[in-house]
């Protein structure tokens, strides 16, 4: 959390820039109110970068576009019934939108959508109290009617007005909260999770799509272990993603196993770091995420209790593989998506079959080519999927990891080199030379192979003249 000062200091800034300050000004001149609001005002008091540049204003969108015609190198009006205006200027992307007094019917997240002439009302109706906070332009006046800046110091997520109203005026809040649990590192108000769990069924009303947006937003955080917990623990999650819910199994008193639940969340935080430290810098990879936190799901339905105090889940990888794909179909993921992550499920356990026992190169060679595109994923998923706390063990597994990818890099490396062919076969050898097939023609394909190796591809005719060259001075 940056100081006021400081803030202050960002929000100048940002002011300034060329667009900011085109907009700022633009409005002004036309007598309407400006202000930036929701994610980058918080943003600049998190100490976070910046990123969407969000609008707010008492001018509708007729008056919208007319302002904003003589600056902007290109608009665009999609989201117009809702009061919204995008628009390109000074190479910026920008979105404003009219102040909203809006009714929610109780039936749908769909509201009759009614423009406000009060920015104060209109951050009252916001998501969160973090995300209701605004900046006068370009006057840089700091609005915050419901108490933001206070929760953000506090690092507390808390809905601006009583949380049972927000959340079944819309329910997409609901996994939203989720979400900025993660993202920001905040903790959820009692009061909001109470009304998530006594609201939990209301989830039911949004769009699958929506839920699937949400979702991926979720995994692509930092830390959605979190948010994760929070579904689940209100009930949400038995609506979204029942077959995660259904991890937390009953301990028996005599047949004590690993917490499947919070061991699934652990493979999904060990992900990500290796994830992160193999691939710095890369998007966040929403199919390994997803592969990590349902690669378990088949151990429910696989649960046995066997004599001694022992308990076996046989086959749940197969298993977990089927419902992983179910579950993504019915969420409305892309067939890519859905084919890799049941893949994914299905290898998790193949690895430790070489743990127990040197594999031979034909097995290490079926390791790769089943998991063929998905290789990388599969070593970042294995790896993660050891959570033991007994270090000699977990040092055992990781060591032997090393060494299969050491040997598929082994692999991969000879037959590379096994498929290197000189620039010239045996045919073309004997026609250039005049020969007959034998050992002449043999040690011809040699020299051109050890040319190939030493300089790399020659081309036919530079190859036909080294070899004239070789057999001359022989």
């Amino acid at each position: 959390m940056r100081s006021a000062a400081e803030a202050l200091d960002t929000l100048t800034k940002l002011a300034q820039t060329p667009a900011v300050a085109a907009l700022a000004s633009a409005f002004e001149k036309a007598g309407r109110e400006l202000a930036l609001v929701g994610g980058p005002v918080r943003d600049a008091f998190l100490g976070a970068t910046v990123h969407d540049l969000d609008f707010t204003t008492d001018a509708h969108p007729d008056d919208i576009l007319e302002i904003i015609a003589p600056i902007a190198e290109a608009h665009w009006d999609m989201g117009r019934a809702f009061g919204t205006i995008g628009a390109q200027i000074t190479g910026e992307k920008v979105e404003i939108t009219t102040y909203r007094a809006d009714v929610y019917d109780g039936a749908t997240r769909k509201p009759e959508v009614s423009f406000g002439n009060s920015l104060e009302a209109d951050l009252t109706r916001r998501d969160f109290t973090v995300n209701a906070l605004a900046i006068r332009l370009p006057q840089l006046v700091l609005v915050d009617p419901t108490g933001g800046i206070d929760d953000l110091v506090a690092r507390k997520l808390r809905a601006p007005q009583a949380a049972t109203k927000s959340f079944d005026d819309d329910p997409l809040r609901m996994m939203r909260a989720a979400r900025f649990v993660s993202q920001l590192g905040f903790t959820l108000d009692e009061e909001a999770e109470w009304a998530m769990t006594e609201l939990a069924t209301s989830i039911d009303k949004i769009s699958i799509e929506r839920v699937n947006e949400e979702l991926c937003k979720l995994l692509a955080t930092d830390d959605p272990g979190e948010g994760i917990r929070i579904l689940v623990t209100t009930g949400i999650a038995d609506r979204v993603l029942p077959e995660v819910a259904a991890l937390r199994l009953e301990v028996d008193e005599h047949h004590h196993h690993k917490d499947v639940y919070e061991h699934s969340l652990t493979v999904l935080e060990q992900a990500i770091a290796l994830e992160k430290q193999r691939h710095p810098g890369q998007a966040p990879d929403i199919t390994l995420r997803l592969a990590a936190l349902l690669h378990d799901i088949g151990k429910p339905a696989t649960r046995k209790l066997e004599p001694g105090g022992a308990v076996s889940f046989y086959h749940h990888d197969l298993v977990g593989s089927k419902l992983a794909g179910k579950r993504l179909k019915a969420m409305r993921f892309d067939n890519e998506t859905i084919a890799q992550v049941s893949r994914l499920v299905e290898l998790h356990l193949r690895f430790f079959g070489y743990s127990e026992g040197a594999w031979t190169d034909s097995a290490v060679r079926r390791y790769v080519r089943d998991a063929d595109t998905l290789l990388e994923r599969l070593h970042i998923l294995t790896r993660a999927d050891v959570t033991t706390r007994n270090k000699r063990k977990a040092d055992r597994l990781s060591h032997a990891y090393d060494d299969l990818e050491h040997r598929i890099a082994e692999l991969a490396q000879a037959e590379e080199m096994a498929s290197i062919r000189p620039d010239l076969d045996g045919e073309q050898i004997m026609k250039i030379l005049d020969l007959r097939p034998g050992r002449e023609v043999g040690q011809a394909y040699d020299f051109l192979m050890n040319l190939r190796l030493d300089e790399g591809p020659l081309g036919e005719s530079e190859a036909t003249a080294r070899l004239l060259a070789w057999w001359r001075a022989r």
